[in-house]
């Protein structure tokens, strides 16, 4: 397990990196992610528990796909793609095996409030106009994952 914990460290800070440095991300990174954190979150939990809450987080992304379709559309009068890049949706796609559900969507909410917060905070240092939000996630969900393993939250899978 110490190797995937490693795998996903990395592949979450190359997320990180690109994301703000280029604001484009290699696309092999997501299913990567999507792995190394289902294979975590299925050695912590029943394989059918792991299956119902893979199915519940991927009705939640799905539900904010649709919001945020929704609103772009009617709200902003634009398309989502020029409001919402495809590295943060493959981020959500690849996350959808991480956690439980009620985890996952605490954990999830709270990444991208942390994601505004950072975002308010530095966009004075940015060049570029757009959120790298698969960039902020990913040092959340990071930083969440490395908090989890060192003994800080203990209640990452079974809540």
């Amino acid at each position: 397990m110490v190797l995937f914990k490693i795998i996903l460290v990395i592949s979450l800070f190359y997320i990180l990196l690109q994301d703000i440095k280029e604001r484009k991300v290699y696309w092999f990174l997501f299913p990567i992610v999507m792995i190394v954190t289902g294979v975590l979150f299925y050695n912590n939990t029943l394989p059918e528990l792991f299956l119902v809450n893979a199915m519940m987080n991927s009705m939640f992304i799905a539900l904010l796909f649709f919001v945020m379709y929704i609103y772009s559309r009617f709200k902003l009068k634009t398309s989502l793609n020029q409001v919402f890049g495809l590295g943060d949706a493959l981020l959500f796609i690849g996350l959808i095996g991480s956690f439980s559900f009620v985890s996952f969507v605490v954990v999830f909410v709270f990444s991208l409030v942390f994601s505004l917060v950072l975002h308010i905070l530095v966009k004075a240092h940015q060049k570029e106009k757009t959120i790298p939000l698969a960039g902020y996630m990913s040092l959340f969900f990071l930083l969440t994952y490395i908090s989890f393993w060192t003994g800080v939250t203990t209640k990452l899978y079974s809540i």
